[in-house]
């Protein structure tokens, strides 16, 4: 009976033994999927079993019971990540469960640039193939409202930046981190700032950030342009930026500025108005930040192009407009 029993014992054993052994070797062989990529999408929380439905659903033919139990019996079972994923040629079950527990998720990219406005930062986030577009019939006041932004006008108030993100995320998450971004910056900026400056709140800084962004067009005058405008808040005296006075016009702005342009009042307009504009007119990278919040310490008040990308500045009248007839008008005042 015993000699029965240990018999018995062996043949379930050596049964055990083979059915591991083909299960590891079915396990290592490349799975089927169509041809070209495939995309999945694993939900948080998911288990094994719904991971291989969903990858069952999106042509990958792996075998369901031999990735739950090869899951389970590496004990990987808790460990498989959520997002999205990309599978392009052959893998095997042990590979793909690898790729799961290693969070190897698929990664797309969107850059937001420098002086970019809120307009152009939107058209850029539709116009993204892999983003899921949860925005796209949404007021930007709503946008704010989604994203837990306190701020009713968004212009300015994201970062500009390369974001990763994973396939078919929400624009709002992208949203949100480009202005969780900013606020840190923001913030970080401020609470180092140089003292006296005639700026009463991180948001009349980022409004300054703003222009200086808009009118540098060499980095290693940002310093000395944001202390032009420094210097004019402290004495009273306009900024007299031109584009301000773009962004007021709004998109009828042909290119071309005019003197007329300069003298019509609006919100924007820092030659008919004295002080900063009511909200950023662009999104200020970092350098823009630090400049409008550590300026250079100078005394100029004036100061332009050069058609370099550089710019001459000047601290009296006098010398900026000799500055501007030569550099502006092609010609020199004797």
């Amino acid at each position: 009976m015993i000699r029965l029993l240990l018999k018995t014992c062996l043949l379930v054993l050596c049964l055990c033994l083979l059915g591991l052994s083909a299960g590891w070797w079915l396990a290592q062989r490349p799975v089927p999927i169509p041809a070209g990529q495939v995309d999945f999408t694993v939900s948080p929380g998911s288990t094994a079993r719904g991971v291989a439905r969903v990858m069952r659903e999106a042509g990958i033919e792996v075998e369901p019971e031999l990735f739950y139990w090869l899951a389970r019996l590496t004990d990987r079972a808790r460990h498989i990540k959520a997002g999205s994923y990309e599978i392009s040629s052959p893998i095997s079950t042990v590979d793909l469960l690898e790729k799961l527990t290693a969070g190897d998720v698929s990664l797309r990219e969107l850059r937001l640039i420098e002086g970019w406005t809120f307009a152009q930062m939107r058209v850029a986030v539709d116009a993204h193939p892999d983003l899921v577009h949860d925005s796209r019939d949404l007021s930007a006041e709503e946008i704010l409202q989604r994203i837990g932004a306190s701020e009713t006008q968004p212009e300015g108030l994201f970062f500009p930046d390369t974001y990763l993100f994973d396939l078919r995320s929400s624009d709002l998450d992208l949203y949100r981190r480009a202005y969780r971004e900013m606020q840190k910056r923001l913030d970080a900026a401020w609470a180092a700032r140089a003292p006296q400056l005639p700026l009463e709140s991180p948001y009349e800084a980022l409004i300054l950030a703003s222009i200086v962004e808009k009118e540098t067009g060499h980095p290693s005058d940002r310093g000395l342009v944001a202390s032009v405008f420094i210097n004019r808040l402290r004495i009273g005296m306009r900024l007299q930026t031109d584009p301000t006075v773009i962004y007021g016009i709004g998109p009828s702005f042909d290119g071309n500025l005019r003197r007329r342009d300069l003298e019509r009042d609006t919100p924007y307009n820092t030659y008919t108005r004295a002080g900063l504009p009511p909200t950023p007119i662009a999104m200020p990278g970092q350098a823009s930040l630090e400049a409008a919040l550590a300026p250079a310490d100078s005394k100029y008040l004036y100061f332009v192009a050069k058609g370099d990308g550089t710019s001459l500045f000047s601290t009296n009248l006098r010398d900026h407009n000799r500055a501007v007839a030569r550099y502006q008008l092609g010609r020199s005042r004797q």
